[in-house]
């Protein structure tokens, strides 16, 4: 399981236009095969920072999404509304007995 978070932060004028994007497109992302979960975070105290977390079953579904059709056409209308860089992470839980 990959847990995937990734950071945008937005032009404050843009938020509504990516926020849009986003509604229009989290389902099918939700549908993309290996994706498990997908969710979308503000930031209460810089409303222009996002967050999205989401749960794959694999690096190699993980990496299928990245290459799709569907990636390219979210993430080339997202990254032009950015104000700076964006962070991702993949992380992995650690489990304690």
């Amino acid at each position: 399981m990959i847990k995937r978070i990734v950071k945008m932060s937005f032009d404050p004028g843009k938020v509504e236009e990516f926020k849009t994007i986003f509604k229009n497109n989290w389902r099918y992302i939700k549908g993309f095969e290996g994706c498990d979960h997908v969710e979308l975070l503000q930031d209460r105290l810089h409303p222009n920072v996002f967050f999205t977390f989401s749960l794959w079953q694999s690096e190699e579904h993980l990496n299928a999404y990245r290459d799709s059709a569907l990636f390219s056409k979210v993430w080339g209308a997202t990254k032009i509304l950015f104000n700076d860089k964006p962070q991702a992470w993949s992380l992995a839980e650690l489990k304690f007995d």
